[in-house]
């Protein structure tokens, strides 16, 4: 909490929140965080609830930042910028592993780790989303914490930085003086849980205004085969697995046919995806039963065989726990 500016000879108390904007910030990203902030503010005053206003500045490296749509964002100096209550790092628009580590290496991420590690250090709270998750482990903020990151990076994101404690099944994840959110329109997620940890009751206000459904996971909207790694052995057992979701899985099996050991053949999905071989397949299945619930009219039991279990209820008790949704809500698409 930070002294805020004069107003009518009263002081303002308000909750400061920087924002970090860099070249190339993703617009939908940095237009959720600060709508978000904004509209809390006018449903508190317009509903009379008692809770500080979020003061939100744009801060920035640069003189002058461009996003990814090139617009102009007019910024702060992030180096002259008092500490905020809460920093949050926005992502930039980097989906493509090449691209993303190359802007890792700029002058402009390292300096932002910089700043980040000096508002950390004197207390603030950190926040990132998507691919701004990475700016906070290049910035070694996540060491030894828990996280969440875009999901079709997380095989990047877990070889880059094994210190961190990864699990990108989450949309957020907060870890003592850490929070961070997953993919793309996690930012809106990751705004309203700031908000929450000020104010419940203006956060589930704010969700609504905002028409934001709460949603704790990624898994219904991660896609296993789009999981972008560069490990040789972990790509020939994608192919070689989706060719037997129907038959009972075996380790050894699946080490023969890919001329390794179980043991290097685990170590490597483990140290890759974070899931053993068996888990991964059962990713598989899901995917491919939600596809064929989507796409045909064969029961529930005919397409619980097709992926590999023996009774219908398995697959609705599985889908039911690793997506949130049952078997009549994905076939009308809810």
């Amino acid at each position: 909490m930070r002294v805020g500016k004069h107003v009518d000879s009263d002081i303002v108390l308000a909750m400061r929140i920087h924002i970090i904007a860099l070249n190339g910030v993703f617009d939908t990203g940095l237009a959720a965080v600060l709508d978000a902030f904004d509209t809390a503010n006018a449903l508190a005053k317009i509903n009379d609830i008692s809770a500080l206003p979020f003061q939100t500045k744009v801060v920035g490296l640069r003189k002058t930042v461009a996003t990814a749509q090139g617009l102009s964002v007019p910024v702060t100096s992030a180096t002259r910028a008092q500490t905020p209550d809460t920093v949050v790092m926005p992502a930039i628009n980097r989906i493509k592993p090449e691209e993303l580590v190359q802007a890792l290496a700029s002058g402009e991420v390292r300096e932002a780790g910089a700043v980040l590690r000096k508002w950390s250090g004197r207390g603030a709270l950190t926040a990132a989303a998507c691919v701004g998750t990475f700016v906070l482990a290049e910035a070694a903020l996540l060491d030894g914490e828990a996280a969440t990151t875009t999901w079709w990076l997380a095989p990047l994101f877990r070889q880059r930085y094994p210190r961190v404690r990864l699990d990108e099944s989450q949309i957020i994840v907060q870890s003592n003086t850490v929070v961070t959110a997953g993919a793309a329109l996690g930012h809106l997620d990751l705004a309203l849980t700031l908000i929450r940890r000020a104010n419940p009751e203006l956060a589930d206000l704010t969700a609504k205004y905002l028409v934001a459904d709460a949603r704790a996971s990624q898994a219904p909207y991660a896609i296993p085969g789009h999981l972008v790694h560069a490990d040789p052995l972990v790509a020939k057992f994608e192919p070689w697995a989706r060719r037997r979701l129907a038959e009972g899985f075996s380790l050894d099996q699946a080490a023969v046919a890919l001329a390794t050991s179980k043991r290097t053949l685990a170590r490597r999905m483990q140290s890759v995806l974070g899931k053993s071989p068996l888990e991964y397949l059962q990713d598989l299945r899901i995917e491919r039963a939600v596809h064929l619930l989507k796409t045909s009219q064969a029961s529930v039991d005919q397409i619980a065989a097709d992926v590999g279990y023996a009774e219908g209820v398995t697959l609705r008790s599985l889908l039911r726990r690793k997506l949130g949704r049952g078997t009549r809500e994905i076939r009308r698409g809810i």
